[in-house]
C-alpha cells in the first residue's frame, strides 16, 4: 500500500489568483512546521511541485530519513493562465460567463491561456500513478497546492469535480489517502495540526 500525505504549502498571503505564478510561501511559523513535521512519518519519500512555495515547504520537512525526489512540474497548481495574478472580481468582470462556468461546472472549462480542471487532474494523476508504481509500499509526503490535492480527493472518493472542490484545504494541512491494487481510501481530509 502506498500511503499519501498531501501537504498544502505554506501561506502566500496573496489575495489574487495564484496558479503557476511563482510566489514564495511564508514559513515563519516555526511551531506549525514543527507540529507538521512531528505528525508526518519519519521514513517517507518526499516530493513537491516545482513552484517555490511548495519546494520551500518540502525543504522545511526534509529529514535524512525522508528520501527527497526531484521536484515535479506535474504537481503544479491549477493553471489559471490569463487570470493568474488577478483578483476574483477582475476575473468576473473580464470573463463573466467563462469564470462562472469554470467554478460552477468544472471539468472541461478552460481558463484563458490556461487549463481545465480535467486537464489538471490528468496531469496530476500521471505523476501519482508513476509514484504508486515506483513506491508501492511507501509513505509519500507530497507538498503541493489546493487544486492538486482536490484532484486526488476526487480520485479517491470517485466524485465529480464540483463535489471535490467543496472541500477546504488549509495551508500546512495534511490530507491522508492510500492506494492499494488500484483502490483508493480516504483517511482524513484537511488535517490541521
Amino acid at each position: 500500500m502506498t500511503v499519501w500525505h498531501w501537504v498544502r504549502h505554506g501561506p502566500t498571503h496573496e489575495k489574487n489568483f495564484v496558479g503557476w505564478r511563482d510566489v514564495p510561501a511564508d514559513l515563519s511559523d516555526a511551531a506549525a512546521l514543527a507540529r507538521l513535521n512531528a505528525h508526518l512519518p519519519r521514513e517517507a519519500v518526499l516530493l513537491s511541485s516545482d513552484l517555490s512555495r511548495a519546494v520551500a515547504t518540502a525543504d522545511a520537512l526534509a529529514l535524512p530519513s525522508r528520501a527527497r525526489l526531484p521536484n515535479e512540474h506535474g504537481l503544479r497548481e491549477l493553471h489559471f493562465g490569463a487570470w493568474d495574478g488577478l483578483h476574483f472580481k477582475e476575473v468576473a468582470a473580464r470573463d463573466p460567463d467563462l469564470s462562472r462556468a469554470y467554478w460552477e461546472t468544472p471539468g472541461d472549462v478552460v481558463a484563458p491561456e490556461g487549463e481545465s480542471w480535467n486537464q489538471t487532474k490528468a496531469r496530476v494523476d500521471r505523476v501519482v500513478a508513476r509514484i504508486n508504481t515506483a513506491h508501492p509500499q511507501a509513505h509519500v509526503i507530497a507538498v503541493a497546492h489546493f487544486g492538486v490535492i482536490l484532484t486526488q480527493i476526487q480520485q479517491a472518493l470517485g466524485t465529480e469535480p464540483l463535489a471535490a472542490m467543496a472541500h477546504k484545504i488549509d495551508n500546512l494541512s495534511v490530507t491522508h489517502l492510500s492506494h492499494k491494487e488500484g483502490q483508493w481510501q480516504v483517511h482524513k481530509i484537511n488535517d490541521v495540526l
